[in-house]
Formats: C-alpha cells, structure tokens, sequence
C-alpha cells in the first residue's frame, strides 16, 4: 500500500500525475489518498499533523510524503522508517515529530534520480517513483545516515499551534489531548474554551476543546464553523489554563 500526503490540494493535475506515475511504477499496489490539503508550504504543521494520521495503517505501507517549499534546491530527499512504517519525501523537518516519537528509526538519503527530472516536480518524478520501488519489495540507490543527521528541527513536543482546518472550520492542533487535564481551559483570541466530550454534548453553536479521533485536541463549534467564530486560521497560537 502506498499512501498519499501532500499539500497539491485537489484542483489541478498534481495528484493525478503522481498517481498515473505509481500505476505505471506499481500497477499491483493499492493507493490511498490521506491527504492532499496540508498546510501549504509549512513542513513544521504538516510533521505534527502527519505524525498523528499514521496509527491506522499497518506497518508495511509506504507513505509518499510532499511537502516540499524547497523543492529542487539543497534539501536532500529521503527515505525514512519509523516502527515499521516507511516515508518517502523531502528532508526538511517533514518527518521530524513522527522521528522523535518513534522507537526504531532509520535514514537514508536517495541518491538515485530519473534521467528527467523537474526542477519543480519531484513528487511526480522522484519520490513517486522511489516509492513504487519499496512498495514492490525493491530497493533504491540510497546511502545510510544516522538519523540525527536528517534536518532536526528545534521544535516543542506540543505545539500550541492550529495546524490544520477541516471542512467544518474545525482547528487540529499540534498538542496531544492525552496530556492535557480534562478541566484545563484553552485561550483562544482571549476566548477560553472549555473541554467537552463530544458535540452532541453542547448545545448549537458553542465553542469548546476536545480530543479528536486522532488524539489531539482540537477546536469546534457545535454545528458551527470553529475557524470563523474564533477568528484563527493555520499557524493561529492559543495557551493552555490548568488548574
């Protein structure tokens, strides 16, 4: 299995010229679309949002990863494994959240290139089908680093970030809900939010925090638009009142 996560959005020819590329590479492999709306050029959003969408797939899919301001410039492409799980995709803190809360890791640094390569497009040309190979079983030129050589990044281990919006206005953000107490508030445009278990648990149109299905904790409106009633957006900070 092959799984998809990048910030092409689904207008455009993007996602389907990567897709047409893993067909041709893979024919046999399953591919699945996780995400084609991370935060636009923002490695630092996208490794915390992708680090908590990986649980629910087994441990032998590859995940081709885009999110790549940089692309064509220094940062090296790479390969990455964490608990089983393999990524494909730019050096560029990309996987740093998902590395750190691993406990088997592996790095190595893609020195194969296709002999068209767009300066613009390495997600078509060069980790599509980098990805396709390791799915089937193959392996790619690539050389071993220590991990601590991928871009590590200096970021916090929760981050009071937003770092994605849904279709809802719904806000993710970038802490895990597992070490927030239950009766902690979170300020938001000095608006405080109350935790609550679930939407049905409010009545229309209040605001509140809860842990979402992906472990984090998450910002929504009962039947509303979380993103227009609190006035945030990606990249949008908050903090957190406990008791």
């Amino acid at each position: 299995m092959i799984a998809l996560f990048t910030d092409f959005g689904e207008v455009g020819p993007y996602v389907g010229q990567v897709k047409a590329v893993l067909m041709r590479e893979a024919p046999e492999v399953p591919v699945i679309d996780l995400l084609h709306d991370a935060p636009m050029f923002q490695a630092r959003a996208s490794s915390y949002l992708l680090a908590s969408l990986i649980d629910v797939f087994p441990t032998d899919v590859v995940f081709l990863c885009v999110v790549d301001p940089g692309v064509g410039g220094s940062r090296a492409p790479a390969v990455v494994e964490a608990d089983g799980r393999r990524f494909v995709g730019p050096d560029n803190g990309l996987f740093e959240i998902l590395l750190r809360r691993a406990n088997n890791t592996s790095f190595r640094r893609i020195i194969w290139e296709p002999e068209n390569l767009s300066a613009s497009f390495h997600g078509r040309d060069l980790f599509a089908p980098v990805a396709a190979h390791l799915a089937k079983g193959k392996e790619v030129q690539s050389e071993s680093r220590p991990v601590d050589e991928a871009r590590r990044a200096h970021w916090p281990d929760e981050l009071e970030e937003i770092i994605y919006l849904d279709n809802f206005g719904n806000a993710m953000t970038g802490v895990r809900a597992k070490n927030i107490p239950i009766d902690a508030e979170m300020v938001v445009n000095d608006k405080r939010l109350e935790r609550a278990r679930t939407f049905s648990d409010l009545p229309e149109g209040v605001a509140f925090w809860y842990e979402n299905s992906s472990g984090l904790v998450e910002f929504a409106v009962n039947q509303g638009d979380a993103k227009t009633a609190l006035g945030i957006d990606v990249g949008s900070r908050f903090s957190i009142d406990s008791p």
